[in-house]
């Protein structure tokens, strides 16, 4: 099976478009389209199905999806382990919570990037849901999220707990049962963030339904809003300690057994163990201990 055949259908089949795939490969359309012709010919199966709105993966497509990524994936591990090189160098991709990155990890990643400048490294943040996806289709090396990660094909270690705390504006008196936000305004991350997973659940468990939820794409502008008054939300402590030091915001206790939240590293099992993935993996270790 030719591997250039098998990583232009993996990039259409991620694009779900030919024309997509084409621009992202910086080859012609024709090109991609002849390319999985002859993979389908060789396959003797339909990878897609070709319609008025583009293409969609056949069920044949649809298994060779999994295992085209496994086979790209095992040539760039394969590529990175006959490098002899102790030294760590080239890529690394780690995932994160935003609020994560915002609070627990920048010492860590200025220490890390002064101990091993030659690592090509990119933060991706993001909700939970995502990057798990991401590191199950390798998209990522590992990825900080919100546990516990319950998968056969993932580890997870722990590296700290959260405080959960109900974030208000300064002027607003103090909440003495969660039933008193049935009435306000929830302000919460995008589907797919564990925070906003935890306050459905939290708000579910107390038998509330919430009025209304705002959703926002950023950390700052839930903060700013809650602020203003737009409404509230839920929050780790540790990521509104200064603001409400500085008397923008309150915060509020919820339930103790709504309150925690681990935050863990995950990695796929079968991901080869990179010098510049194990130098970080020390370096996690170290800084979270």
């Amino acid at each position: 099976m030719d591997i250039q055949l098998l990583k232009v259908f993996s990039a259409t089949a991620k694009e779900g478009s030919i024309s997509k795939a084409a621009q992202k490969l910086n080859f012609a359309q024709s090109n991609v389209t002849h390319k999985i012709q002859q993979l389908e010919a060789d396959l003797q199966t339909q990878l897609f199905y070709r319609h008025n709105r583009g293409i969609t993966l056949t069920p044949s497509g649809q298994i060779l999806v999994s295992y085209a990524e496994k086979i790209l994936h095992v040539i760039q591990e394969a590529r990175s382990a006959v490098v002899d090189s102790k030294v760590p160098t080239g890529p690394l991709s780690i995932g994160s919570m935003e609020t994560t990155a915002a609070v627990r990890l920048p010492v860590l990643l200025a220490k890390y990037h002064a101990d091993y400048p030659a690592v090509d490294f990119n933060l991706v943040t993001g909700p939970t849901e995502r990057h798990i996806h991401g590191v199950l289709h390798y998209e990522l090396n590992g990825a900080f999220v919100a546990g516990p990660v319950d998968h056969p094909e993932l580890e997870q270690e722990n590296v700290t707990d959260e405080e959960l705390v109900l974030v208000t504006a300064a002027s607003h008196p103090p909440i003495d049962s969660i039933h008193e936000v049935q009435s306000r305004t929830l302000l919460v991350f995008q589907t797919g963030c564990s925070y906003r997973a935890k306050f459905n659940q939290m708000l579910q468990d107390e038998g509330i339904v919430p009025v209304k939820l705002m959703e926002f794409g950023s950390l700052e502008t839930i903060i700013g809003c809650v602020g203003a008054g737009l409404g509230i939300s839920l929050l780790p402590r540790s990521i509104v300690t200064e603001q409400e030091q500085q008397g923008q915001i309150r915060t509020h206790a919820i339930p103790s057994k709504h309150s925690l939240v681990t935050t863990v590293f995950i990695r796929r099992k079968d991901a080869l163990m990179t010098p510049a993935l194990s130098a970080f993996l020390a370096e996690m270790r170290a800084h979270f201990s």
